[in-house]
């Protein structure tokens, strides 16, 4: 994955991502994705390119469980988000839907960088600056249900999830 880094910071909740106020409005991603950010990052979802990285700083997505959050983030072509941390809500709901959600330092990437992941390698290389950033690896199941999209995707494909220990 290759994109521009969109920089943010700490404490980033689930109504900054999406107002809550759009939430009775309306289900369609599409039209909510339009909202992104507007109330920390006024034009966000204008800025917006296909392919573009969010990262951010600590516990990124805390607040409400709603499963919107990650799932506009995706609708609007974000292709991951970086982060010092995650609420663990926010983190197992942007992997059931796909989105790679990607615990590292941030602190090596500023707004604007072209930043590349590698999801299998755990490492993200900031091509603007060169700086190199590992981290560790998502498990294999997580990486195999992000590769089906999310979750519902690799059950429908493979008709259950693995358990520990093999079945």
């Amino acid at each position: 994955m290759r994109g521009r880094a969109h920089k943010l910071g700490d404490e980033i909740n689930t109504d900054y991502i999406i107002s809550g106020k759009y939430k009775f409005k309306t289900l369609d991603m599409k039209e909510l994705s339009k909202h992104i950010f507007e109330d920390l990052a006024p034009g966000f979802a204008e800025r917006v390119k296909p392919g573009d990285v969010v990262v951010a700083g600590e516990n990124f997505g805390h607040g409400s469980s709603r499963e919107q959050a990650p799932l506009v983030l995706k609708e609007a072509g974000i292709s991951c988000v970086l982060a010092k941390s995650f609420a663990r809500i926010f983190y197992r709901n942007a992997i059931n839907v796909g989105l790679p959600a990607v615990t590292c330092d941030t602190s090596l990437i500023q707004d604007g960088d072209t930043i590349e992941l590698e999801l299998e390698r755990g490492r993200v290389r900031n091509l603007t600056t060169g700086a190199i950033i590992e981290f560790k690896p998502l498990p294999p199941i997580m990486a195999r249900i992000l590769e089906e999209g999310g979750l519902a995707n690799y059950v429908r494909k493979h008709g259950d999830l693995p358990m520990e220990g093999g079945r």
